[in-house]
């Protein structure tokens, strides 16, 4: 009998919950207890009454493992509904990340050479350093704090991603 396994491909979860103590908890724990690394997790308030929240987690797992994730975070009682982005379909991601970089002279002038072909905004400076806000895939991302690394890279903070489905229809 031979046993195909199969590979495990990256999925962005939308899940909407009640804005509840532990709940953050009991997902990241359905991850955890199941040995899954979650990549990316944020969450916000996302009605005027903060009653419910989004949020949007990042893993790596098979089909077949996906699909008993979301099962189970479907049988979590605050749990609204769950979404599969990836298989969903067309959706949007995006990422914010603060870029603290230090420098003078040419560092200086090629750190903002490059958060200009990257779209990044200043918004710090010093006389010795600049904190560049920049938004965007996280390739982008990626590849913008690899290049700052060779002017001066101090500091990263991202805020991991976010993301939301084409289209009329809600997640």
């Amino acid at each position: 009998m031979h046993i195909r396994e199969e590979t495990a491909t990256r999925h962005t979860l939308a899940v909407v919950v009640d804005n509840e103590p532990g709940i953050l908890a009991r997902i990241a724990g359905l991850f955890t207890a199941r040995g899954y690394n979650i990549e990316s997790l944020t969450v916000s308030e996302v009605t005027e009454d903060k009653a419910v929240s989004r949020i949007t987690i990042v893993t790596s797992a098979s089909a077949h493992v996906m699909e008993q994730i979301i099962a189970q975070l479907d049988r979590l009682v605050p749990v609204h509904r769950v979404t599969d982005l990836t298989v969903q379909g067309a959706h949007v991601e995006r990422e914010l990340a603060l870029v603290k970089v230090a420098g003078a002279g040419d560092h200086r002038i090629e750190a903002l050479r490059l958060a200009d072909v990257y779209r990044a905004r200043v918004v710090d400076a010093t006389t010795a350093s600049f904190v560049f806000e920049v938004t965007g895939g996280r390739e982008k991302i990626d590849t913008f704090v690899t290049l700052m690394a060779e002017v001066g890279l101090v500091e990263v903070a991202r805020t991991g991603i976010v993301a939301i489905a084409r289209g009329r229809e809600a997640a």
